[in-house]
């Protein structure tokens, strides 16, 4: 099994993430990451899917996401021709000595604190998923009481759109 992250250029109606989302739950196929959010043109939204399947499962995705009449553009987000990244918020239990080890790692993968209280910190951290997941295997040492990740979003590099 490969995974494979789809940028979907949509009409920004109501109702388009639902019909999205249960194309994938009525084929019985499992989503790996989906975000979506309004584009530039304010017409449009862009839903970027990230599912895993062999060669077979992942063209019949790509073949009935492409039946949704919402549906403008499907492009493939390869990994060197196009930039992904997903963000992360960790909160950690941290008593002084606690916090110093945090914010050293922290600075390690340039992650920011963005909240610090007498007994806990917060962490924010976008980048690519190795790295997320490279940083929360070292947060799994400190007792992590909430954590949420965004799921994957990217963009094509160069200056060609999904719009053109």
């Amino acid at each position: 099994m490969k995974q494979i992250v789809l940028s979907l250029l949509v009409d920004n109606n109501p109702g388009v993430l639902t019909r999205v989302a249960g194309l994938f739950s009525r084929r019985g196929y499992n989503i790996d990451s989906i975000t979506a959010g309004v584009t530039n043109d304010p017409k449009y939204t862009r839903i970027t899917v990230a599912v895993s399947g062999d060669d077979q499962i992942l063209e019949q995705i790509r073949n009935q996401i492409a039946k949704l009449v919402e549906v403008r553009k499907i492009v493939e987000l390869e990994n060197k021709e196009s930039v992904c990244r997903e963000l992360v918020l960790v909160k950690v239990m941290a008593d002084k000595k606690e916090k110093q080890d945090i914010i050293a790692i922290a600075d390690v993968f340039r992650a920011k604190i963005v909240d610090v209280s007498s007994n806990s910190v917060m962490i924010e951290l976008t980048g690519n998923q190795n790295k997320l997941d490279a940083f929360l295997n070292l947060m799994s040492d400190f007792e992590v009481l909430e954590m949420v990740r965004t799921g994957i979003t990217g963009l094509g590099r160069g200056i060609h759109t999904t719009l053109s």
